[in-house]
């Protein structure tokens, strides 16, 4: 048995903190789902922060609510899972206290397990672009909307701890494909992971 699989999942705690402590902290962890009876596994090596009313970027800024975003404003450790663009899911964690709408949205993942399932949702791509960009990981887990809203410690997409990371292991850059709050260093990628959406620029 692998050291991820005898690994708790991450307690509520953990997401009551902060989206920035919660988004480096992700780093490593391991997202496991389970749907249709078939579970697949990746390591957690790229996120992105949001932080609520205050950031501009964030699909709570000023408070704002519509049908789509409702669980961004749950407890600490739901799951908001919305449409990208029309066409792709984005997974994300809520954190903080609930009604603030911070949240981490997990953008990459190494892939561990059931990469043949894998294969076959995203139409047999690559292993490094498996689940390499939020919409990618989403399709690849078997991801949709049906996730958003519920609460990670009992739904079949759960977050187990990975091993502990030093600081010097994670880069912090600017998020990606945003229009506002651009320059804000509130992307946390894994070092030299070969399985980011995007590398991280040298000047970055």
């Amino acid at each position: 048995m692998k050291q991820w699989e005898r690994a708790a999942s991450l307690p509520v705690a953990f997401f009551s903190q902060d989206a920035i402590a919660v988004g480096r902290g992700l780093l490593g962890a391991v997202l496991v789902t389970s749907f249709d009876g078939r579970r697949t596994a990746g390591r957690i090596v790229e996120v992105e922060a949001y932080l609520g009313a205050a950031d501009p970027a964030s699909h709570a800024y000023r408070f704002r609510r519509n049908r789509q975003n409702q669980s961004i404003y749950g407890p600490p450790g739901t799951w908001y899972v919305y449409r990208s663009y029309g066409v792709h899911w984005c997974t994300n964690l809520v954190t903080g206290p609930p009604g603030q709408g911070a949240a981490v949205l997990i953008r990459s993942l190494e892939p561990l397990e059931g990469l043949d399932v894998m294969r076959r949702r995203r139409g047999q791509a690559a292993e490094r672009l498996l689940c390499a960009g939020p919409g990618r990981l989403c399709q690849a887990m078997g991801i949709t909307r049906a996730l958003d809203g519920a609460k990670m410690c009992r739904s079949p997409a759960l977050v187990k701890r990975g091993e502990s990371l030093p600081p010097e292991n994670v880069v912090a850059s600017p998020r990606i494909g945003i229009s506002r709050a651009r320059d804000a260093a509130l992307r946390f990628v894994l070092r030299d992971s070969s399985f980011l959406s995007r590398a991280v620029r040298a000047e970055e």
